[in-house]
């Protein structure tokens, strides 16, 4: 059973900082991608970004160069450094795992974190 536990929300001013992480079950490596979504009120969930098995990265373009997606492979977890937040950042972000098969793709998905931002 893979279980995604994330931690770091909270509340934080425009132009701050907050880092979350996402702590895997098992090793990262069982994944093909891990990633990020986050969903604001009213909206749909959307991607946010994700790091791949081979370590490549990818952003969705409203946070390139002020979110940082990495991983720790001895803590089988990964992050998502967000600097420079704006009010529009406000959501519940959730942690993603996805496994590739020939048919298929299986997704996991954490129980998410509160990310609010405001003065």
């Amino acid at each position: 059973q893979v279980q995604l536990v994330e931690s770091g929300g909270g509340l934080v001013q425009p132009g701050g900082s907050l880092r979350l992480a996402c702590a895997a079950s098992g090793s990262v490596f069982n994944f093909n991608a891990m990633g990020w979504y986050r969903q604001a009120p009213g909206k749909q969930r959307e991607w946010v970004a994700d790091i791949l098995r081979s370590g490549i990265t990818n952003y969705e373009d409203s946070v390139k160069g002020r979110f940082t997606i990495s991983r720790d492979n001895t803590k089988n977890t990964v992050y998502v450094q967000m600097n420079s937040l704006k009010p529009e950042d406000t959501a519940v972000y959730y942690c993603n795992a996805r496994m590739y098969s020939t048919n298929a793709v299986q997704n996991y998905w954490g129980q998410g974190t509160q990310v609010t931002v405001s003065s």
